[in-house]
């Protein structure tokens, strides 16, 4: 059974190119002021569009405005939508993020067809993901995800945790970890999203590499579309962008 959704008209009518399009270039404004106050260039910074509850039409529009990358977090809707336009591991001009909470009997379809796995959470799991991408013959791009708020309903690892599984992640041949990710809170006090963002950098500029093949550590995924600027300002260098690009999502 196809996992892509159906449009309704208002769906339809907010993911236009044209809508799409001023969205991405709002958001680039955006991103490039931060980018100023920090001293950084935008350049640093990868949008990935989060395509998840939208049709392919969403996919199209953004990537007529010039993103690349999609975000998805149900394995069977990303497996449905790369079939319809192929990642770039196969081959394909986009590169799809599997960016929600993984059970290991779904990791055969991010195997076989997501570019990155951005919510690697647990050994168990990349046991799993290891196994699976070796029966590809591919290696798995990953994030290490981080519960830096400490809320029981996030997915992540504690913070106290991430260097040991860093380093255990040299088992795994088949996975390359690229950095971490992590979610802020959901609140209006920029000053405690802008400590919970810092708290991940340091875990993620202190992490030595050296002697680990599997772990590169260049990849920083923090920052939505409620706050990205602060994510910039703190050294983001991906930001997973929804409804500020494709506008408010349909639940239903």
């Amino acid at each position: 059974m196809n996992q892509i959704p159906e449009a309704t008209p208002e769906i339809q009518e907010q993911i236009r190119p044209e809508a799409v399009a001023n969205r991405v270039q709002s958001v680039r404004e955006r991103i490039a002021k931060a980018c100023e106050r920090a001293g950084r260039s935008p350049d640093e910074i990868t949008i990935v569009g989060i395509s998840k509850t939208f049709p392919m039409q969403a996919v199209e529009s953004g990537k007529a405005a010039g993103i690349d990358h999609f975000g998805e977090n149900r394995a069977r809707q990303l497996r449905d939508k790369a079939r319809t336009r192929p990642g770039r591991f196969k081959a394909g001009d986009v590169v799809w993020h599997m960016v929600g909470h993984l059970q290991t009997n779904k990791a055969k379809f991010v195997a076989r067809h997501a570019d990155w796995f951005d919510a690697l959470d647990s050994l168990h799991l990349a046991e799993e993901l290891d196994e699976r991408a070796a029966k590809n013959n591919r290696v798995l791009p990953c994030l290490v995800q981080v519960n830096v708020t400490g809320e029981e309903q996030k997915y992540g690892l504690d913070p106290a945790e991430v260097h040991d599984v860093l380093d255990q992640c040299a088992q795994f041949e088949y996975l390359a970890i690229k950095g971490l990710m992590a979610m802020a809170s959901f609140v209006d006090d920029s000053e405690q999203v802008r400590d919970e963002f810092r708290r991940v950098r340091s875990l993620f500029e202190t992490y030595d590499p050296t002697g680990n093949p599997r772990v590169e550590m260049t990849e920083l995924s923090i920052g939505m579309s409620n706050d990205f600027e602060i994510a910039v300002e703190e050294g983001s260098t991906m930001v997973r962008i929804g409804s500020a690009i494709f506008g408010p999502r349909d639940y239903d």
